[in-house]
């Protein structure tokens, strides 16, 4: 009979990072990012890469005027130069540099800006023979320096202008390290796998051994994931509760999920006062029984539009009081049974409990929802963060200076960073700058409510989409919005009617597979060992051995986790006895 020689174990990285060479000829991905003004600038990120005279070292050198504007080079009493805008008249009167820039690339875009005097928005624009891309944007400042870091890609090749814009024609436009990084795709995808490999993946080594603790060679080990760590989710409607194919189609791939309408507010709560939570509790308890960990989705939200009707009407009083009820309500309710809370949905783009309650609203609420459930991550929950670099309302400075608002506040508990991720067409490298720009709190990332809307390319896209958050460190979850209903998704369905995959369905099922969903199996060698890469997450191990008389077999499981969760350099022992 098989038993198992010792206790479980974790395992943990072995700095073992596979890369070819053909990959060690590629630029690193720089994902840094300086959250706070600074009185120096950094060194231009990729040196510069293609911009000429990036440091403003040699004069103007590669640089000109664009528009009605001088132009010069200056030294900071820091000693460092930097470029300066004067004389301006409008808005895009700047400094410019010329690129050919080539589509079908990836384009990365940082500078240190400075203004004058005061702060103003200054953005980074790209004249393009089809039109005008705002590459980025930041809040510059005078008497210190501020990182602006996006990115872009070009709908056509051809010569472009790269100038900077601020409405504020009254103020100087300085800047410094600038930097413009060209990567074609198969760059790009070259830096999902190292930073794959790096921060998602772990050497493991299992070894079997006999009764007398020998090894045992020839043994086959298969492997099968239970549950990852950085999970791929799906929402789910209620309609799971009754349609025994949407029950089997989910449970075979998601192990995380969130409620698309079923918990919020004016599903709950249609009549002031009355609560009813039958269908949540039964998705609750469906989710649980098939080992899906759930998202509390949400506890209020700052759009009237999706309050229940009847509280809009309501006096500030009133409101705080139904607040306070929902509050104690929904979380006291669910309180240690979802794995994260969305507090106040969509608080930069609406300001409803702001303008009803006060300013600190936000904060207040946070404290009120921790003060019930301490244990569980609180997060905020915005669109437009990533999907549009010109949506002003929650650009990563300004959810930034959201998190600072309910820190300051008075909330101090776990946080953490939704970004609802509904794409049109995705810039991929604003994408990312944009992920560094908030990775750089800390805080975990989620992409809450990711989607594409319909088109051709709606598979492709979503595929970049789903693997750009995935090769990002500070992702630790994806959610994808296509809770299904016989009337449709809300914008994107993984299947038809009859459960059968449509293609943005075949791209998540193709990426379950990769990111370590399917079983594999090996042999052990004379040693009795077998060693191999996963990805972190539960497992189950199964080793089978033939020997003269029987073949016995053990199954045991174990986790993979990163560096920095395990310090320990742990073996597997499975025992296999005749």
């Amino acid at each position: 009979m098989a038993t198992l020689f010792d206790k479980l174990y974790k395992m943990n990285d072995s700095n073992h990072n596979p890369i070819s060479r053909k990959q060690h000829r590629v630029v690193p991905m720089d994902i840094s990012q300086t959250p706070n003004p600074s009185t120096i600038p950094q060194k231009p990120q990729y040196g510069g890469g293609i911009v000429v005279n990036s440091e403003l070292d040699i004069g103007l050198k590669g640089w000109t005027a664009f528009g009605d504007v001088k132009i010069e080079q200056r030294v900071s009493k820091e000693g460092n130069t930097f470029i300066a805008a004067l004389h301006r008249h409008q808005p895009h009167d700047s400094f410019s540099q010329e690129f050919y820039l080539e589509k079908g690339k990836f384009y990365t875009f940082s500078a240190w800006i400075q203004l004058s005097e005061g702060n103003a928005k200054v953005a980074a624009m790209f004249k393009t023979p089809s039109g005008f891309e705002t590459a980025g944007w930041a809040v510059a400042e005078s008497r210190c320096w501020s990182m602006l870091k996006g990115g872009l890609t070009v709908n056509a090749s051809g010569q472009s202008q790269l100038y900077f814009e601020s409405r504020n024609t009254s103020v100087e436009i300085w800047a410094d390290s600038i930097s413009l990084q060209p990567f074609t795709q198969e760059q790009w995808r070259s830096h999902h796998h190292q930073s794959i490999e790096k921060t998602r993946k772990s050497s493991v080594k299992l070894l079997a051994v006999d009764a007398k603790g020998n090894p045992l060679a020839n043994a086959t080990v298969a492997v099968a994931q239970n549950r990852p760590n950085v999970p791929l989710g799906c929402a789910m409607s209620n309609h799971i509760l009754s349609n025994p194919d949407y029950q089997k189609w989910f449970t075979a791939r998601f192990t995380v999920t969130t409620f698309e309408n079923e918990m919020k507010w004016y599903s709950t709560e249609r009549s002031r006062g009355k609560d009813d939570y039958s269908v949540p509790d039964a998705m609750l308890q469906f989710s649980q029984k098939n080992n899906v960990k759930v998202r509390g989705h949400n506890v209020v939200w700052n759009d009237p539009k999706y309050l229940p009707a009847w509280a809009i009407s309501l006096s500030p009083n009133d409101l705080r009081l139904a607040v306070d009820r929902r509050i104690n309500s929904v979380v006291k309710r669910y309180a240690g049974q979802v794995i994260a809370w969305d507090v106040v949905n969509e608080n930069m783009h609406f300001d409803f409990l702001e303008s009803m309650l006060g300013k600190n609203a936000s904060a207040t609420l946070f404290k009120k929802v921790n003060q019930i459930d301490p244990r569980t991550p609180l997060f905020l929950n915005e669109f437009n963060t990533i999907e549009e670099v010109d949506d002003d309302m929650a650009k990563p400075a300004k959810y930034l200076e959201k998190i600072q608002e309910i820190r300051s506040g008075g909330y101090n508990g776990p946080l953490g960073i939704g970004l609802e991720s509904h794409f049109s067409t995705p810039n991929i490298p604003y994408m990312r700058a944009s992920m560094d720009k908030l990775a750089a709190t800390g805080l975990p990332i989620w992409l809450t409510e990711v989607d594409v809307s319909g088109g051709s390319n709606q598979a492709s896209y979503l595929e970049q989409v789903l693997r750009e958050g995935h090769a990002h460190p500070s992702v630790k979850g994806i959610v994808v919005w296509s809770a299904w209903s016989p009337q449709g998704c809300y914008r994107m369905c993984l299947t038809d009617n009859n459960f059968k995959n449509l293609p943005t369905g075949d791209v998540v099922d193709k990426l379950l597979r990769e990111w370590g969903q399917s079983m594999f199996s090996g042999t052990t060698d004379s040693n009795g060992q077998f060693q191999t890469r996963l990805f972190h997450g539960d497992y189950k191990v199964t080793v089978t051995h033939p020997n003269r008389t029987h073949i016995s077999v053990v199954a045991q499981n174990f986790e993979v986790v990163s560096r920095e969760e395990s310090h320990q350099k742990t073996i597997l022992h499975v025992k296999v006895s005749a």
